[in-house]
């Protein structure tokens, strides 16, 4: 196992950057790479973390339910026209693409799959990046296919902080390896370096 980041690394990261908003994609293994990078994240967290996770479209969503017993932030599922807040973790349903418009509200549609997904990962990301530009913070974790590379791209373009987990250590490589070739991200981090990684950015804001 390789030593954790210097701190040091992570904090030039954040520097300079003011950071409105974090979303996070995932695929096959993501359910794990979540519990080991959310846990500690506070209801004060400063942002609104927007999560895509691929869900089986025949299955009852219990996202909400399991994440809602292991973190102290807010957890809850995106609804139609609802405002991002901080403190919370939003989900998006399953089987609707989870757009965020102009005015910062959450729109959810019944739009064609995207590599197969609804939601798909790279319409979240891609509105997201539109809307919040520089001020977000985009994180690809383990999956089985290229959704989320795109629009982790998109997030780079707009001037964003991008992060991809590790292939070495995903459990599928797929996702996190299709991101880095499109587009090399600012941070390629095992998932304990993304965890602090994201308590640096709380403590960054007090």
């Amino acid at each position: 196992m390789t030593a954790p980041m210097d701190d040091a690394v992570l904090a030039l990261a954040l520097a300079g950057r003011r950071i409105e908003a974090i979303v996070i994609g995932a695929s096959a293994g993501g359910v794990n790479a979540l519990i080991e990078i959310l846990p500690g994240l506070p209801r004060e967290f400063p942002y609104p973390v927007l999560t895509v996770l691929h869900v089986m479209r025949a299955r009852p969503n219990q996202l909400v339910e399991v994440f809602s017993q292991r973190l102290a932030i807010r957890v809850e599922e995106a609804a139609d026209k609802g405002e991002p807040k901080a403190g919370t973790l939003y989900f998006a349903p399953a089987d609707y693409h989870l757009s965020i418009e102009a005015d910062r509200v959450f729109s959810l549609s019944l739009e064609p799959p995207v590599h197969f997904a609804r939601p798909a990962i790279d319409i979240t990301m891609e509105t997201a990046a539109d809307v919040y530009g520089p001020r977000l913070m985009g994180i690809l974790l383990t999956g089985a296919n290229q959704d989320g590379a795109a629009g982790l791209a998109a997030i780079g373009a707009a001037g964003g902080l991008t992060v991809v987990q590790d292939p070495a250590e995903a459990q599928v490589s797929v996702m996190p390896n299709e991101a880095i070739r499109l587009r090399t991200p600012d941070l390629v981090l095992p998932l304990r370096d993304i965890r602090r990684l994201l308590q640096l950015s709380m403590e960054k804001e007090q």
